[in-house]
């Protein structure tokens, strides 16, 4: 079973997709593993919590400071800036984190945990339409 989810994003920030996932892995039957693949390489994937948005807020702007945009003074030596002053940390964030998750399913149903929910984490500022291959064998 294969299928293609797209995340429409409107600049940085974490894009919950779960319940889309939930559906569409619902039509399964019996036991196997889900493989999301993001086809980009200026977003990620992550399984955070959903329960609290303070979560996500934390993290956008932990990554914000840990790598700042091009016309930050620490971020001179980029030399990847054709498009715009957010493309080429986007590339490294997306480079620190999954661009791909791996969830167990039983029974037609993901093992997430409690609070776990799937995030697309769009890394640059102006909005996408991000791919998301999934797969379930």
């Amino acid at each position: 079973m294969q299928d293609t989810f797209t995340i429409h994003t409107n600049g940085q920030g974490l894009y919950e997709f779960t319940r889309d996932v939930k559906s569409w892995i619902s039509g399964a039957s019996g036991n196997g593993l889900l493989t999301l693949f993001v086809q980009h390489t200026s977003c990620s994937l992550l399984i955070q919590e959903n329960a609290d948005p303070e979560v996500q807020t934390d993290l956008r702007n932990y990554f914000a400071r840990l790598v700042p945009p091009t016309s930050d003074p620490s971020m001179s030596y980029l030399t990847h800036t054709y498009e715009g002053v957010d493309d080429m940390p986007a590339h490294i964030k997306s480079a620190m984190m999954p661009v791909s998750l791996n969830i167990p399913v039983s029974n037609g149903r993901m093992a997430l945990g409690t609070w776990q929910g799937i995030y697309l984490f769009e890394h640059r500022d102006a909005p996408y339409a991000r791919r998301v291959v999934a797969h379930f064998a």
